[in-house]
């Protein structure tokens, strides 16, 4: 019996024969999930971000065109929300270009992302750079699902470099964006190192942030998921892009074999609570309700995520049933509790 070693670098290319083929039979997948719309849970978000990771091209019309081709790989999937990279279009190209060039050439690639939007209705944060008022901005336009501006955010924390070139820091406070998923923000790479714009979107009630960024950030991106209690997605100019729960957990990511793009499901239909002393409850919770909710506990930090699995059944009705306060509600009576006693 012959035996054969197939070396990483075989499967590697195995692999990517394998996806190519597949990638033919996209429009057989769209037609099987034609018309299931109905029977997704009643707050799944599919997002899709997006890595530039070993990509490169000669001007950014360029770059932008071979984004949009491999953007394709994820539109079987229907994502509600798509993220790209700090700006991408300017990212390992071998033309450079002055700040007012790089606004213009920004300017008609908003249409490209805009038209992007309106064909696969979908929303795309859409990093450039732009111009008001005689200012320049390293922002991020969101378009939503008809190509239509939502909202933009200009990036508060620009770097000495950036401003040295000519960018101006947006103001500390922007409002977040409204969809029909809950107010979204976008905090754009140096803004990492921060915590007022986080804070700021968070006190907005955001429930995801999307974060483009120059570097990839690492389980800095998983810190600023828990700490905020919110969805948080990058999308780099390198290596990694993941998608992070509100327990910080990776939901999903590129890697070695996805490189530059990815699509998955959250479930938005979660709290975040202290877990002493509502652990006290849990049983009766999952008593009444079985499968349909999922209690899960971070025993050593000591906060728990109570999750509803069914589209019938809403978490805050289950905090109402149950007298239970969310993790902010929790520390801010204490906090209140603490000034009081203070007096």
């Amino acid at each position: 019996m012959e035996t054969r070693n197939i070396s990483r670098r075989n499967f590697l290319g195995k692999t990517a024969a394998t996806t190519t083929l597949s990638l033919g039979g996209i429009g057989l997948v769209k037609e099987a999930f034609a018309g299931q719309g109905a029977d997704k849970p009643r707050r799944e978000v599919w997002i899709a971000s997006f890595s530039q990771a070993g990509m490169s091209a000669p001007t950014p019309e360029s770059m932008t065109g071979q984004i949009l081709e491999k953007l394709k790989e994820v539109l079987v999937y229907r994502p509600d929300f798509v993220c790209l990279p700090e700006a991408f279009p300017f990212e390992s190209v071998e033309k450079r270009f002055t700040l007012t060039e790089m606004v213009k050439i920004s300017d008609e690639i908003q249409g490209q992302i805009a038209a992007f939007s309106r064909e696969n209705k979908c929303y795309t944060v859409c990093p450039l750079y732009t111009s008001v008022d005689g200012k320049f901005y390293n922002s991020a336009i969101v378009f939503d699902r008809e190509g239509k501006e939502a909202g933009r955010y200009n990036k508060i924390h620009e770097t000495e470099g950036g401003i040295n070139k000519g960018v101006t820091p947006g103001a500390l406070y922007q409002p977040a964006i409204q969809t029909e998923f809950g107010p979204v923000g976008v905090q754009i790479c140096f803004d990492m190192r921060w915590d007022d714009g986080w804070k700021m979107l968070k006190e907005q009630g955001t429930k995801i942030i999307f974060w483009p960024s120059a570097f990839s950030g690492g389980d800095l991106v998983n810190t600023r998921a828990w700490q905020n209690h919110c969805i948080v997605v990058s999308s780099p100019n390198k290596y990694i892009a993941r998608l992070c729960g509100i327990s910080g957990e990776t939901i999903a990511s590129t890697g070695i074999w996805n490189s530059n793009v990815f699509c998955a499901p959250v479930n938005m239909e979660k709290a975040f609570l202290h877990t002493w002393p509502y652990v006290r409850r849990f049983k009766e919770i999952e008593k009444k309700y079985g499968r349909a909710v999922r209690i899960t506990n971070f025993h050593e930090e000591e906060f728990s995520i109570i999750e509803s699995l069914s589209p019938d059944i809403y978490v805050k009705d289950i905090l109402e049933e149950f007298d239970i306060k969310t993790f902010d509600e929790h520390i801010g009576s204490a906090d209140q509790a603490q000034k009081k006693a203070r007096l």
